[in-house]
């Protein structure tokens, strides 16, 4: 079998990779990418740029060497809350790739309830339809509009639209007879009884007319519809008066106007049947799932009217528009190819499933090894039945994540060691990361809680001392209790804010300046109580 289509497939690909400038984004400019919201961390960050960058370079090799370089996964490894799990959901921004993330922990092996390890690459392949499905939609969001326009139009004013030619009623089975036979009178003459009614006995049979009594064949039966085709086509079109014409154009300059928002309308909503999710031992129901929607596909599910505004009803009805615009088998080819080359599976929490000291234990370690073993086939490179069509993951990238306080990465069976050649270790944060993490970011906390608070007209203002003092309390409370990393300022900066975001609206309009002075006041006590402090920090 010739592999040309499939070369122009995957050429069109890398086509579509260079259009996002995919190919311009050297490692040091992916570096500096991720430096805009996570800090620190450089070893994690050259990895992950390298990596996909080389993943970049595979695209553009000749078929036959391309199938031969696999992925090299990487081990991230660092306590919680110092960024492993934000490098890997912007990297796979930055790529515009599909992206999932799972935890290791509510996976268990074969024929165990629970979830099995195939479901991820599923729920990649759910994430890539998505994604593809969002980007076809916005290619065709003018054409959507304009016949949702058209559609509310004959909402508003029903009958001035341009009528539609009712089909022809379709031929469907009738009985003809074959014969009769009756059951002798049991009923002592008084009349005839059930029993002795004539039954008749017919075969199923193809008629336009159910009225029809004679002996019509099914050739002359579809001679009769193409004739009744053809005339139809020949009719000429029902047109719209001139007074029509003109009150559907002034509504039209109304509802671009938006002066018929609030107008009540209704439609009909094609709503799908929605079969419980449930899992059964042995693995998921996968097959059954995708069987069922395709029962419910046949039937084209219920259709329920609904009273609803003009403005709910416009995006309704242009969702629904979208979806007849955009070819479901395109968007599922689309999705099947990105989710291969280029997708991406963060898999946190691994340390959690590695099996302490030696191997061939009872208890919890059976399964945690169990679920390794069924690990390793994926990442190898196996073929997953989806209900979108198989999807390889020969080339997928697989990042995993852990702490590993307990155990260690040796303690993972050798073959998944293996296959996640790079590892990185993620180094822990202290006062100097805080203090950037609080200021540097595109989306640091401060901003975050000045922009939050403005919506109730609060304009808030930290002061260089107060943040100072925020990042040392945070490293202090760190290496009192529990090392959680940045998280840690999520609670501080609640507990510093808590009083102002209660009392917001009933103060607004105002101006508050969060000082050195503000910040002992609210937290020294609580960090200087290590009984407080350890349930409220």
């Amino acid at each position: 079998m010739s592999s040309q289509p499939i070369n122009k497939k995957h050429d069109l690909f890398v086509k579509k990779n260079s259009e996002k400038n995919l190919d311009r984004l050297t490692p040091r400019e992916i570096v500096a990418e991720l430096d805009k919201y996570i800090v620190g961390q450089k070893k994690a960050k050259r990895a992950v740029a390298v990596a996909l960058r080389n993943r970049i370079r595979r695209l553009k090799l000749e078929s036959d060497i391309r199938e031969d370089i696999a992925p090299k996964n990487i081990l991230m490894i660092g306590p919680t809350g110092v960024g492993k799990t934000e490098i890997a959901r912007r990297l796979a921004k930055l790529a515009g790739s599909p992206f999932i993330k799972v935890e290791a922990t509510k996976y268990t092996e074969v024929g165990y309830v629970g979830r099995d390890v195939e479901s991820m690459i599923r729920d990649l392949m759910a994430a890539g339809i998505q994604m593809v499905k969002q980007e076809m939609q916005e290619s065709v969001t003018l054409e959507a509009e304009k016949r949702a326009e058209e559609a509310l139009l004959d909402l508003l004013l029903p009958g001035t639209g341009k009528k539609r030619k009712e089909p022809k009623p379709q031929a469907r089975p009738v009985v003809r007879p074959m014969g009769t036979f009756s059951i002798p009178d049991t009923n002592g003459g008084n009349g005839p009884s059930l029993m002795g009614a004539a039954i008749q006995v017919g075969i199923p049979s193809l008629f336009r007319n159910t009225q029809d009594s004679g002996e019509t064949s099914t050739e002359e039966v579809e001679d009769q519809e193409a004739k009744d085709a053809v005339q139809e086509d020949q009719a000429p079109e029902e047109t719209l008066s001139g007074k029509d014409v003109s009150t559907r154009e002034k509504f039209r300059t109304m509802l671009r106007e938006g002066k018929l928002e609030d107008k009540i309308v209704e439609i009909t909503v094609t709503q799908n049947p929605q079969f419980p999710t449930f899992e059964m031992m042995g693995g998921s129901l996968e097959d059954l799932e995708s069987s069922l929607s395709g029962i419910a596909g046949f039937f084209g599910g219920s259709k329920k009217k609904k009273l609803l505004t003009v403005s709910r009803a416009r995006e309704i009805l242009k969702a629904e528009e979208s979806e007849k615009l955009i070819d479901r088998d395109r968007v599922s080819d689309e999705a099947r190819q990105r989710v291969e080359e280029t997708g991406i599976v963060f898999i946190d929490e691994i340390d959690k499933i590695a099996v302490k000291g030696e191997r061939g234990g009872g208890g919890p370690d059976v399964s945690r090894e169990g679920v390794q073993r069924d690990i390793l086939p994926i990442v190898e490179g196996a073929t997953v039945n989806t209900k979108w069509g198989p999807v390889n993951t020969d080339h997928i990238l697989f990042v995993a994540a852990g702490a590993f306080n307990v155990s260690k990465p040796s303690d993972l069976i050798p073959e998944l060691q293996g296959r996640f050649p790079l590892r990185v270790e993620l180094d822990s944060l202290g006062k100097e990361d805080f203090l950037r993490i609080l200021t540097e970011p595109k989306n640091a906390l401060t901003k975050q809680y000045m922009d939050l608070l403005g919506t109730e007209q609060v304009d808030i203002t930290f002061t260089p001392d107060a943040i100072e003092r925020l990042a040392a309390l945070a490293a202090e409370v760190n290496s009192r209790l529990e090392n959680i990393g940045a998280r840690r300022l999520h609670t501080i900066m609640e507990a510093l804010l808590e009083e102002l975001s209660f009392e917001a609206p009933d103060i607004a309009p105002t101006k508050v300046a969060i000082t050195e002075t503000y910040v002992n006041e609210k937290l020294t006590n609580l960090v200087m109580d290590h009984d407080l402090g350890r349930y409220i920090l």
